[in-house]
């Protein structure tokens, strides 16, 4: 528990635990002038009661109930929330695109989520020295690439070398707040919620879009939860209400005791609340800090990959394994690239981090108003909550998140249109797999013989059978496989056994071992056979054929063959289905998409792929 601790430290609350670098800079400057007392009061008032309702009680408490066997992120909650609802496809429908929207959106997280974290942390030369300002962008980049470089060591290696340096974090940030809460002790009068009332009163619109940027001490929450399959939900919950609340809290309050004496320091109230002979070693640590806060969105977004892969909502990408004890621990080299092309896209391109802090909110606030509403359909359908409780948790809940949602629609010009564009185009290329996917599925469907007929000939009218196992895969049980037709056509042979392999991804994470094969004997030797893997597993076809033998049909590998028809998609536009262009789309992913065979884990020298045109 201490070692995952730790790690959850280093990796799931860099996010969230460097957010005061930039959110009080960020919120106070709404106005352009320097902030006043009651200012400075509503605004850390509003920041406090942030963190207890939405990442303290929504995230921690809430959400991270909603666990799908242990895995946590949109994809695994949508599945859940799907699991729930089978008996209506429309509303399985909404929930889908709700929840690929969402994790969309996550991807724009995951790209400004670095970008913004480190660019605020080396913007802290210019208090130092102004003379090098110039500098922060070119070391920012060149930060981020080493970054990125250093995913494919693994979230084991990499939370071992950031948990320690995190811990070192939190606890002078914490030092840090107390050191000046010391000096003026009336900052914390703004614990209490009355002051983030009388702010809205008294400012009216001006504390709405002040919203925009209380919202900044919020990020990472939604990271906090896509990394629970890393670590587990304990070490998280264990290390945000012992350790990492308690110094939040007293550095932002210490960041306010100082704007009360010197509002002047409003441009960057962080590194000036820091004592002038411990700032160069304070930028040091912000910047070890920053890089490490982006972890906690980069391994989020591996892991949500990998489940988009396995639900049919992303197209297969190599997955490497970079933890011998946990399988939740991955590297996914492509979207490592993207994320890297994109965020120093972003860094180029904003050039600040007060320029990126209008790209920030959309992306977070989206994603966290689509969690809310998925989790509130898991605690009706899977909790079994009565309606009226369900309704005043949902209401509560969703006026919080649609006002921060609502507050940072008002910076799309300023820079939002940014994570909205980034996540409309992963939107668009998430659905346009999926339904290519089941387009190609119907046409091969609709072009398939019937199964049962087909073994009735071939009894009757025996070909030449060669010894050995022929596993031949298939979308379909009820028709004969390509595969199949095109072996005996040209061979003129069949195997002594025949097995007709279909592979189902399930909604939970890891399938049960009472679950996972389904095997159905048919006349002539022939086997229907079902493999069940969870949406968090690697399906590996060899592994589990290997167990077959406890239901009555041994596998020596040695001796089995396995044949693939190999889809070659082609754009037709007098076909109906999708636009023309979302077809294109398709057949170049479909073309450059990783194997089914090395997604599945065949062995190359067992395998014979037989091509096959598919128009849609």
């Amino acid at each position: 528990m201490a070692a995952l601790t730790l790690g959850a430290i280093g990796v799931v609350y860099g996010d969230i635990g460097t957010s005061p670098l930039y959110t009080l800079q960020t919120t106070l400057n709404y106005e352009g002038k320097m902030p006043q007392a009651d200012s400075i009061y509503g605004v850390l008032s509003l920041i406090f009661w942030a963190q207890i309702i939405v990442v303290s009680l929504k995230y921690v408490v809430f959400i991270m109930r909603a666990d799908n066997k242990g895995e946590g992120g949109i994809m695994a909650l949508m599945a859940l929330a799907l699991r729930g609802v089978r008996g209506s496809a429309r509303l399985r429908w909404l929930l889908a695109i709700i929840g690929i929207f969402g994790a969309a959106l996550f991807y724009g997280d995951g790209v400004i989520t670095p970008a913004i974290s480190v660019l605020s942390a080396v913007e802290g030369v210019k208090v130092a020295a102004p003379g090098l300002g110039h500098w922060v962008m070119p070391v920012s980049a060149v930060i981020l690439f080493f970054l990125f470089a250093l995913q494919k060591h693994g979230t084991d290696r990499v939370g071992k070398l950031f948990g320690p340096v995190m811990v070192v974090w939190f606890i002078v940030i914490a030092v840090i707040g107390v050191y000046n809460i010391a000096q003026n002790p009336g900052i914390l009068r703004a614990l209490s919620p009355h002051y983030g009332y009388e702010f809205f009163v008294h400012h009216g619109w001006s504390a709405f879009v002040a919203l925009g940027g209380v919202v900044l001490a919020l990020t990472g929450a939604e990271a906090l939860y896509a990394d629970m399959g890393h670590f587990g939900k304990r070490p998280i919950q264990l290390a945000w209400f012992s350790f990492i609340l308690p110094a939040l809290v007293l550095n932002y309050f210490g960041q306010g005791a100082l704007l009360l004496r010197d509002p002047s320091a409003i441009d960057n109230p962080f590194f000036k609340a820091v004592p002038s002979m411990f700032l160069y070693p304070m930028i040091g640590l912000a910047t070890a800090a920053t890089v490490i806060a982006s972890q906690a969105v980069i391994s989020g977004a591996f892991s949500m990959t990998r489940e988009a892969m396995s639900l049919g909502y992303s197209l297969r990408m190599p997955v490497v394994h970079t933890s011998r004890e946990m399988s939740g621990q991955i590297f996914v080299p492509w979207v490592n690239s993207f994320l890297l092309v994109m965020v120093l896209v972003a860094v180029v391109g904003f050039g600040s981090s007060d320029a990126l802090s209008a790209a920030y909110g959309i992306a977070v606030t989206g994603t966290m108003s689509i969690t809310t509403i998925l989790a509130l359909f898991v605690a009706r359908n899977q909790w079994g909550w009565h309606l009226p409780l369900l309704i005043l948790v949902g209401t509560c809940l969703l006026i919080i998140d649609l006002s921060f949602f609502s507050a940072n629609l008002l910076k799309v010009e300023a820079g939002g249109w940014f994570p909205l564009v980034l996540g409309l185009g992963i939107f668009i290329i998430m659905t346009t797999w999926r339904r290519g996917r089941e387009l190609v599925v119907r046409e091969i469907k609709q072009g398939g013989l019937s199964l049962m007929p087909f073994i009735e000939n071939i009894i009757e009218h025996p070909p030449l059978r060669v010894p050995g196992i022929a596993v031949f895969l298939t979308a379909n049980q009820n028709s004969v496989p390509h595969a199949l037709l095109h072996n005996l056509k040209h061979n003129k042979v069949l195997h002594e056994r025949n097995v007709m392999l279909t592979v189902d991804i399930l909604e939970t994470p890891v399938a049960e071992a009472d679950e996972r094969i389904h095997l159905v004997p048919m006349d002539g030797n022939f086997y229907g056979l079902e493999l069940r893997f969870g949406f968090a597993e690697d399906p590996n076809i060899p592994l589990a054929l290997s167990k077959c033998a406890k239901s009555g049909l041994p596998f020596d590998l040695m001796d089995t063959t396995f044949f693939l028809s190999r889809e070659n998609v082609v754009a037709d536009k007098r076909r109906p289905g999708m636009a023309l262009w979302r077809d294109r789309l398709f057949a170049f992913m479909s073309r450059n998409a990783l194997p089914a065979t090395a997604f599945f884990q065949i062995p190359g020298n067992r395998l014979i792929e037989l091509g096959t045109q598919v128009e849609i």
